[in-house]
C-alpha cells in the first residue's frame, strides 16, 4: 500500500511543476505529516524531490528527473477506455484504475500537453441516466464487473418476476442504457441478458484454469471470439422493442405527421410502417398517408398519438379512434 503510494507521489510531482503539502495529501488521502514522511523516504531512495520552504513552497523534482514507472497495466488501460463515463467507473469498483492510469499518462506527456485531460474534461461529458429518475447503482455490480475483467464464471440468483432462481453465467460483457445496467452472459450454451439489479447474490468461486478445469460454477471460461458486445446488445435491444409491439392501430397522417411520427413513437416502427405506406398506396390527394402502425397497446398509442395533435386521425380500431374523437371534443370546449 504504501509502495503504491510513493509511486503515485513521484507521478504526481513528474506530471507538475510543483504541489504543495496540502495539496498533496488530497491527493494521495493521507495527512501532510505522512507528505512528509514520504517525502523524506523518496530522498532516501535517490528520487530527487525538493522542498521549497516558505508560504507559496511545495515540493517539486530537481534535474529533469523521469520515473520510468509509467507503463499501463491491463485493468487501467481498460479503466483508461471508459475515462469518458466517470459514474460508470465508480460504481464497476475503477475509479481508482482509471485515475491511476490517467496520471501516468499525464507523467508520460510532454509539459505542454498535460493539460489536455482538463481541456477534453471541460469540453465532452457523458451523463448516462435517464431524465427524471434517481439513477440507483445495483449492489452487486462490481463484483460482476469483476467477473467481466476476469472472464470468470459465476453462480448468480436473480429475481424473475416473484421467483428467485439460480443460474450459472459466463459474463461476457456490461451495457449501461438510460441509468440501468444490463449484463450479458451465456448460460446452457446460449446469449441472454440479466438485470444487474435483479441479482440477490453473486458467486465467482475461486478456482484457475479454463472450463475444462475449473468445472461447471469456478474457473475461468474461454471467451467466444466471434462475440461482438455492441452488434449483441443492437439485436437484442430492437428484438426487445418489437416484442412489445403486439397491436396495430391505423393512422392517416399529414406531411407534418409523417415527419413527427418517429419522434413520439417506437422510431423503428414508424419508420418502418411510413416506408411501407409510401411503398403502398402512397399519399392520397390531399398528401395525408395512411399507416398500419405496431404498437404496445391502445392505451400506450393513446399516449403516444396525442402529441401528433391535428396532424394524425386515428382510423381504426374503432374504440380508440372514439376516444381520440373524445378527447378532441373536450380540448375544443377548453378552448371555445
Amino acid at each position: 500500500m504504501r509502495a503504491a503510494r510513493l509511486i503515485k507521489m513521484v507521478l504526481l510531482l513528474q506530471s507538475r511543476p510543483s504541489m504543495t503539502g496540502p495539496e498533496l495529501a488530497r491527493e494521495l488521502e493521507v495527512s501532510e505529516r505522512t507528505v512528509a514522511r514520504d517525502v523524506l523516504s523518496l530522498s532516501e531512495a535517490g528520487v530527487p524531490v525538493y522542498a521549497d520552504r516558505g508560504r507559496a513552497g511545495g515540493y517539486r523534482l530537481i534535474g529533469g528527473y523521469r520515473t520510468r514507472l509509467t507503463g499501463l497495466g491491463r485493468s487501467e488501460a481498460e479503466a483508461l477506455f471508459l475515462s469518458g463515463v466517470p459514474s460508470a467507473l465508480r460504481e464497476m469498483g475503477l475509479a481508482d484504475a482509471a485515475s491511476a492510469a490517467r496520471l501516468k499518462v499525464s507523467a508520460a506527456l510532454l509539459p505542454e500537453l498535460r493539460d489536455a485531460a482538463t481541456g477534453a474534461a471541460q469540453r465532452f461529458h457523458l451523463d448516462a441516466p435517464a431524465w427524471y429518475q434517481e439513477p440507483r447503482t445495483p449492489a452487486l455490480l462490481p463484483a460482476v464487473a469483476d467477473a467481466v475483467w476476469d472472464d470468470r464464471r459465476i453462480t448468480a440468483r436473480y429475481l424473475r418476476k416473484d421467483t428467485e432462481v439460480e443460474r450459472q453465467l459466463e459474463p461476457y460483457g456490461l451495457v449501461l442504457k438510460a441509468g440501468v445496467w444490463y449484463l450479458a452472459a451465456r448460460a446452457q450454451g446460449d446469449f441472454r441478458v440479466y438485470r444487474v439489479d435483479r441479482f440477490t447474490a453473486v458467486e465467482a468461486p475461486d478456482g484457475g484454469g479454463d472450463g475444462a478445469e475449473g468445472g461447471p460454477t469456478g474457473g475461468r471460461f474461454v471467451r467466444d471470439e466471434a462475440f461482438d458486445l455492441p452488434a449483441f446488445w443492437a439485436e437484442r435491444a430492437a428484438q426487445f422493442a418489437r416484442s412489445l409491439l403486439r397491436e396495430e392501430v391505423v393512422v392517416r397522417l399529414s406531411a407534418l405527421g409523417v415527419r413527427r411520427l418517429p419522434h413520439v413513437t417506437e422510431r423503428a416502427a414508424a419508420e418502418e410502417a411510413i416506408e411501407a405506406a409510401r411503398s403502398g398506396d402512397g399519399p392520397d390527394a390531399q398528401g395525408r398517408l395512411t399507416v398500419r402502425l405496431a404498437v404496445e397497446s391502445a392505451e400506450v398509442a393513446y399516449a403516444q398519438l396525442l402529441g401528433l395533435g391535428p396532424e394524425g386521425e386515428v382510423l381504426r380500431p374503432p374504440a380508440l379512434r372514439e376516444r381520440f374523437a373524445a378527447a378532441a371534443r373536450r380540448t375544443a370546449a377548453l378552448y371555445s
